[in-house]
């Protein structure tokens, strides 16, 4: 007999105002890397009505921080009554970074860094989708994507603030159809329900595989009936509060740490974004068809504590010949990691939204860890 079970993720949009404050952290890291590569940053922001409160600790040049969150709001779509780039107020609560963190984490004899925090992150790869992510993560993001684009090329119904949800059904393990879709969008008064409800429709079909948004899957558009007043405006935002949304979707564990604002020094990013490079290799490779691995570090010391793979019962090998095989290949260093995926480069802005994995790697280093160049030596290693 077949088994079958439903599965749900849910994204939000880059409007969303725990995104508006993860794009406005981001966007701080990013001034300070594009004036020094070895910038030490670390800052969380709250956003509320008319109101943008940054703080957190730094080790770098001076830079207009103030000018950095207006510019990302701005990019984001924010100019409205209640929350807008040019007049909301901007409280920054910035300090200089701990001098113990400094000397655990700078340069060592070796010539190596230690990592920036202690912490475990994990990585994840499925062949569930072509870019071996999990697949109702994948395209709830994409659904929201496609709001976004139309929104940007001058819809002036959408506001920038929105949600999606995908509850996909499995046929023996593998996602067959989208069981529900729910959207729930920023609109202007006058656009109906109904109206809005033939957007989503159309961008659901288009997100999703041929075949798998039919007539019996259930949409659900603004549930409550409308939604109107969106954003900070009326709901408070903070940085790493989507810390699900902005990995695996549920589909696989979170070590607990956000991403958005660290530099690549902090662990929390670096090494997650390793574990995913390490885990789409190896399903790249044939290896497996999904696989799990964790890092472990602690605060100050270079090399991580732990490799942890996990092929679910896929691998085409033992999950520790796969695991020897990476560490030969990989150091798996904080300075190792950041030269291999170019991370002090100020990519992370672009990052802030939409997921931080299945993203299409670029010229300029963002999303480098998406890349598959170690597939072949991974197979011939194993």
């Amino acid at each position: 007999m077949p088994t079958r079970h439903l599965f749900t993720s849910e994204s939000v949009t880059e409007g969303h105002p725990d995104k508006v404050a993860d794009r406005i952290s981001d966007e701080i890291l990013d001034a300070y890397l594009d004036k020094a590569p070895n910038s030490r940053v670390a800052i969380e922001t709250l956003v509320t009505t008319d109101r943008v409160v940054i703080a957190g600790e730094v080790r770098g040049p001076e830079i207009d921080i103030i000018a950095a969150a207006r510019r990302a709001i701005r990019d984001i779509g924010y100019a409205s009554a209640g929350f807008h780039w040019d007049t909301a107020a901007v409280e920054v609560h910035v300090h200089a970074q701990s001098a113990e963190i400094a000397q655990g984490v700078d340069t060592h004899a070796d010539g190596e860094e230690g990592a920036g925090d202690q912490g475990l992150m994990f990585g994840f790869a499925t062949r569930e989708t072509p870019e071996l992510m999990p697949a109702a993560i994948h395209y709830a993001h994409r659904i929201l994507q496609l709001f976004a684009d139309r929104r940007k090329a001058g819809d002036t119904d959408l506001g920038p603030d929105g949600k999606s949800q995908v509850t996909l059904e499995y046929l023996d393990g593998k996602p067959v159809r989208a069981h529900t879709v729910v959207v729930s969008h920023q609109h202007v008064k006058s656009l109906s329900n109904a109206a809005l409800r033939e957007v989503a429709a159309k961008f659901s079909r288009e997100a999703l595989p041929e075949g798998w948004f039919g007539p019996e899957t259930r949409l659900l558009v603004n549930p409550t009936g409308s939604f109107v007043h969106g954003g900070p405006a009326a709901d408070t935002g903070l940085t790493g509060r989507k810390i699900i949304v902005d990995t695996y979707g549920g589909s696989a564990p979170h070590g607990g740490g956000a991403f958005s604002g660290k530099d690549p020094t902090k662990v929390d990013r670096s090494a997650a974004y390793a574990a995913r490079y390490l885990a789409k290799n190896v399903v790249a490779a044939g290896l497996a068809d999904r696989t799990l691995i964790q890092l472990a570090y602690a605060i100050g010391v270079a090399e991580p504590l732990s490799v942890y793979v996990d092929t679910q019962g896929t691998g085409k090998a033992p999950d520790d010949r796969i695991a020897a095989a990476l560490q030969r290949l990989v150091s798996l260093t904080p300075r190792s990691i950041r030269e291999r995926h170019q991370l002090s480069a100020p990519i992370y802005a672009r990052t802030s939204a939409y997921g931080h994995f299945g993203r299409a790697p670029e010229a300029s280093g963002a999303f480098s860890w998406e890349k598959t160049d170690l597939a072949d030596k991974l197979r011939a290693s194993v």
